[in-house]
């Protein structure tokens, strides 16, 4: 029983603290309205658990009947306090706070860490230190101290080998003989000689080539001048193998053809002196007697010289030249000379190249003519170290000679027609220089008018398998483009190529008979290792006409001779035993192509060879 009168009490206690408020009274004296307080919400603590036993029914029914007693009550929530229609009231509340529920701290999302700690236990790395102190003396001396001799490195060719010889046989009776002699390093005087020998036999009758060449060389080194000498002969044999296999002559019986030439060389020059202003000049002598086995015969001397002095980034100068020949031949024997003189000015800088001259040409003997060429050339640096700007106008006199004809077609009859071409006006303009380190480059379109262009053609109809040379009667306007590439990634690897376009506008003939319209030759050299070498060359010659005409040809409609294009690759290696001792292998025309530079006249099929090579 006494329990239900404390539980009756407790709950009367509770009723009227939450249904009074801290009264706070009114001094009679203000009349200005007690300042307005706020207070902060109390917290409801949480109840302690009761350690009595739990009420009974009874209990529970007399605490509820007290409650609804308590909650009848009416609460003073005015001001004022106690009747609120009654402004004098002394016992009239300041101010009241309800409270509702539990206070619940929000945070807001502005503040929250996403973050989470590093719980893991990192301890940096700290080297360990090691100190060694210099036990020097210190020493100050204000003197120059001389300097230490630097020792001389080894030279890598320690023992130099004067003398080289190699020789080798192949296919198609192919033979080879080289040797090269010299007095050794000297730099005041050099001395030397060489012969070559080279011969090769074909499958076809007679079909033979052999060239041999012999000379000696020599060089004295002055303090002002060098004097440099030479003497050479060389050989050139084979026979007129080629025939009309479709309508061949019943006898066969194709000639020798022998050339022969004797050539001499002389010439002083100044020394370079790195020097201000300085005056330089060189004089030539230079000659040769030429034969062949019909009795031909070409006698020439030429005498050149050039004198050039400088005045800061001016250059004056002047070059000139005496070209002595006669040509004799059964039906002929003509005195064919030409003197040359070429004045000019030239401005260098850093960027620029400048020279301006003309070619002053006279012809006397068969011939007598005066020419006045331009001799103009322009470099301008476009993109600095790198690329160039270049272009030139130039003229000249070629002179016609047994020599040079014979070297292009040894195949030509007898009595050449002789006849000197003009250049009468050459036009190049192009660009040179370097794309990237060890790659080198050069392009060029040109326009050049060519009065009596030379042309090889058949005269099989007075000859049977002989050709002549014949003149494009007129200006011949040739144009067209060359380039070059040149890529050396290092001192052992070499890339190479070279691309020439040609267009013919003729002045008389219908074509540029034998003159190939398209060539591209290339080639690279390969250091793979100190003992082993490799090489190898590309030509490919575009398509080209002959003026003989084909069996279905009328005068109507001539249809020439066609020769067609064709690719000769070929390729060698060497490899070095020892310093002294090695081998080496080349195999030409590895396509096997049905090559033909002229009509009738088919190369040299596929051919390898081999040999052996000793210094000494």
């Amino acid at each position: 029983m006494r329990s239900g009168y404390k539980i009756t009490l407790l709950t009367l206690i509770t009723v009227f603290f939450f249904a009074s408020a801290n009264a706070q009274t009114k001094k009679p004296a203000e009349k200005k309205p007690a300042a307005k307080t706020t207070a902060k919400p109390a917290s409801k603590a949480p109840a302690k658990k009761a350690t009595a036993a739990k009420p009974t029914t009874q209990q529970k029914a007399n605490a509820k009947n007290l409650g609804d007693a308590a909650s009848k009550v009416s609460a003073d929530t005015s001001k004022n306090g106690g009747n609120g229609n009654n402004p004098n009231n002394g016992n009239a509340l300041a101010e009241e706070i309800v409270v509702t529920t539990s206070y619940k701290p929000v945070l807001a999302e502005a503040v929250k860490i996403r973050r989470n700690p590093d719980l893991e236990d990192k301890q940096p790395y700290k080297a360990p230190l090691a100190y060694a102190p210099i036990d020097r003396k210190l020493a100050q001396d204000n003197n120059i101290r001389q300097l230490d001799a630097m020792k001389r490195p080894a030279e890598q060719d320690s023992a130099l080998f004067n003398n080289y010889v190699k020789a080798g046989l192949g296919s198609m009776k192919t033979s080879i003989a080289e040797g090269y002699f010299s007095n050794g390093r000297d730099e005041a005087l050099q001395v030397g000689g060489f012969v070559k020998h080279f011969a090769q036999s074909g499958s076809i009758e007679k079909q033979s080539d052999a060239r041999q060449e012999l000379g000696v060389f020599g060089r004295s080194v002055t303090e002002d001048i060098t004097l440099t000498g030479r003497v050479n002969y060389q050989r050139h044999a084979t026979y007129f193998y080629g025939y009309n296999d479709e309508n061949p002559r019943p006898a066969f019986d194709p000639q020798k053809q022998t050339f022969n030439t004797f050539g001499v060389e002389g010439e002083v020059s100044k020394n370079f002196k790195d020097e201000e202003n300085p005056f330089t000049y060189a004089a030539k002598v230079k000659g040769y007697v030429f034969s062949n086995a019909f009795n031909a015969r070409e006698n020439n001397i030429i005498l050149s010289g050039f004198l050039n002095k400088t005045v800061k980034q001016f250059y004056a100068g002047v070059a000139a030249s005496l070209d002595l020949g006669t040509q004799k031949d059964s039906l002929y024997s003509n005195n064919n000379s030409i003197l040359r003189a070429n004045p000019y000015i030239k401005f260098q800088g850093d960027n620029y190249k400048i020279e301006a001259g003309v070619n002053i040409a006279k012809e006397f003997g068969f011939s007598s003519r005066f020419y006045i060429f331009p001799a103009a050339k322009l470099e301008l640096q476009v993109v600095p170290k790198y690329v160039r700007l270049f272009a030139e106008a130039k003229g000249d006199v070629n002179k016609a000679s047994l020599l040079g004809f014979t070297n292009t077609n040894p195949f030509l009859g007898q009595n050449i027609n002789l006849r000197n071409s003009v250049d009468k006006l050459d036009i190049t303009l192009g660009l040179k220089g370097t794309l990237a380190p060890g790659l080198a480059f050069k392009a060029a379109i040109f326009r050049n008018s060519i009065k009596d262009l030379p042309l090889f053609v058949n005269n099989f109809a007075a000859e049977f398998n002989k050709f002549q040379v014949i003149y494009d009667n007129g200006d011949a306007r040739v144009s067209g483009f060359n380039g070059e590439l040149d890529y050396k990634a290092s001192d052992d690897f070499n890339l190479y190529g070279r691309i020439e376009i040609k267009d013919y506008k003729m002045a008389s003939e219908a074509q540029p008979w034998n003159l190939p319209k398209f060539v591209l030759t290339a080639g690279t050299t390969i250091h793979i290792s100190d003992k082993v070498d490799i090489n190898g060359s590309l030509m490919f010659r575009g398509n080209t006409q002959d003026p003989l005409q084909t069996a279905t040809s009328t005068p109507a409609n001539p249809l020439y001779t066609q020769i067609p294009s064709f690719t000769d690759l070929s390729g060698g290696a060497t490899y070095k035993i020892n310093k002294q001792l090695s081998v080496f292998v080349q195999a030409n025309n590895i396509l096997n192509a049905g090559n033909k530079t002229w009509v009738y006249y088919p190369a040299y099929g596929f051919n390898i060879f081999g040999g052996v090579g000793y210094a000494f």
